[in-house]
């Protein structure tokens, strides 16, 4: 299976989906124009990897700074997905936040609440 790679801009977030290690990487800030048509790649390539592609730990790293409402909803779609996968695969979610950005914080908070059979830990960002 071919890895996915999608450059992270100004407004839209990098990501590094590496089916060899297992490592699912998104950084940066989400607000793109279109913001389904930007991540289907990705949501697409998920489902693909937890069928029959999935190592036996997946680990997903997620250092989100800013995101808008679409890619809210996007989100929690992405996270349905890993919760449909948690019970066949072990997955790890780090949602990784800088201390002081309180926002970030609070949506880790959010996830955490809406997919608590889902491991999300809360990571704070060393300086």
């Amino acid at each position: 299976m071919d890895n996915l790679i999608i450059e992270e801009t100004k407004e839209s977030l990098g990501i590094n989906l590496n089916a060899e290690s297992g490592v699912l990487s998104l950084i940066g800030n989400s607000y793109p124009e279109n913001t389904f048509e930007f991540y289907q790649p990705m949501m697409d390539w998920v489902p693909e990897y937890f069928n029959g592609h999935a190592q036996e730990k997946t680990i997903v790293n997620m250092e989100i700074i800013y995101y808008n409402s679409s890619t809210s909803r996007l989100l929690f779609e992405f996270f349905d997905l890993l919760d449909e996968a948690k019970d066949n695969y072990h997955i790890e979610v780090n949602w990784i936040y800088e201390l002081e950005n309180d926002s970030a914080e609070e949506a880790g908070e959010d996830f955490v609440e809406e997919f608590p059979d889902l491991n999300i830990q809360l990571v704070v960002k060393p300086n």
